[in-house]
């Protein structure tokens, strides 16, 4: 009898063993397939704000937060790197990518080089700066801090290139590097707040408040700069709007179009400790060209302006974001607009409105 209950017993508990072995290889599964689900629908994490957008040549993207470093999308999952990875700074100020497929980063604290396994830093010969720009060569060009000069990398050396600034200038004017554009002839068109350079592979050129013939109380803070296809330079500033070089003619672009706060009382404004919130194209820091060949500005305050050639149209890009101000303006392979807010994440143009990316 003894026998016949153990032997039963022994069953029992085979087979609940044998249950429960079927079971957590059921729940193991599922959760691997979860896993999954989740990844490939991931969303980015960033709020602090997208101030760089790049798509490789791998198709993935590269997006730049404005103080929690970069991140990397393949299509599938979000995969973040900080200062703890090797990073010079979280704060991010423009990617680019070199012929070997190595990514470049320009941070507020130096410029990165990421080869898909580790993070190289480089520091510009600061100690050594270079006066002959045709001394050094090299097609990346990199933000060198609130300095006086540009970071040019010559495949082995960053190098860092002064800025001929103009004669009897105020020396409490910034030459810190905002933005960096190239044109159909190779031109590098350089934005500083102060003063807008180019360089054309013999000479550096200087387009200052006299050279744009703008007027006394018109003062340069230039936050972007692009050169279109048609050879034309889109010149953003904060403060005073857009100003259009093109050729030897120089237009007073957003006053033309009356998008402009009159300047006194924006200045008043300013002197009276005031945020002037504008609603027309006067503090622009983001300029893109696109595939049809229409020209888009992004305003601090009054959100995407698209430009036809003929008349400007103004957009909202999201009315339940706390600002509109987008930092990046970005044509991808695709030729899908898209842009980096500074309220966090990553809209696309629809070809009406916008729809959320990342």
């Amino acid at each position: 009898m003894n026998i016949k209950i153990e032997l039963i017993y022994l069953i029992f508990i085979l087979t609940l063993t044998f249950s429960c072995s079927e079971n957590k290889k059921s729940n193991k599964e599922f959760s691997k397939s979860e896993f999954v689900r989740t990844l490939e629908n991931d969303t980015l994490k960033f709020t602090s704000g997208i101030r760089a957008i790049f798509q490789d040549s791998k198709g993935n993207y590269w997006l730049g937060s404005h103080n929690e470093g970069i991140s990397h999308y393949d299509g599938k999952t979000f995969e973040y790197f900080t200062t703890n990875d090797g990073l010079a700074s979280n704060q991010i100020r423009s990617i680019q990518e070199d012929k070997n497929g190595i990514i470049w980063i320009g941070t507020a604290k130096g410029v990165c080089s990421y080869n898909r396994e580790n993070f190289t830093n480089y520091l510009s010969e600061s100690n050594s700066p270079k006066f002959d720009w045709n001394a050094t060569d090299g097609n990346l060009w990199f933000y060198a801090g609130e300095e006086d000069g540009i970071n040019r990398f010559d495949g082995i050396n960053m190098n860092y290139l002064i800025f001929p600034k103009p004669k009897n200038d105020n020396p409490n004017k910034s030459y810190g590097v905002t933005d960096i554009s190239k044109d159909k002839d190779g031109i590098v068109w350089i934005a500083t707040y102060s003063t807008l350079f180019n360089y054309d592979g013999k000479t550096t050129n200087i387009y200052d408040h006299k050279n744009l013939k703008l007027k006394d109380n018109e003062v340069l803070h230039i936050r972007s700069v692009l050169a279109d296809s048609k050879g034309r330079i889109w010149i953003g500033n904060n403060g005073i709007g857009v100003i259009l070089k093109s050729g030897d003619l120089t237009i007073h672009f957003s006053k033309e179009q009356g998008k402009l706060i009159p300047m006194k009382e924006f200045k008043s404004n300013i002197q009276n400790g005031q945020t002037t919130k504008n609603t027309g194209l006067q503090s622009v820091f983001a300029i893109e060209e696109d595939n049809e060949g229409n020209i888009w500005f992004a305003d601090r305050d009054s959100g995407v302006w698209k430009y036809n050639g003929e008349s400007l149209t103004n957009f909202t890009i999201d009315e339940k974001l706390k600002s509109q101000m987008i930092w990046d303006i970005y044509l991808d392979k695709n030729k899908t607009l898209l842009f980096g807010m500074a309220d966090g994440g990553v809209y696309k143009f629809n070809g009406k409105s916008f729809d959320k990316r990342f």
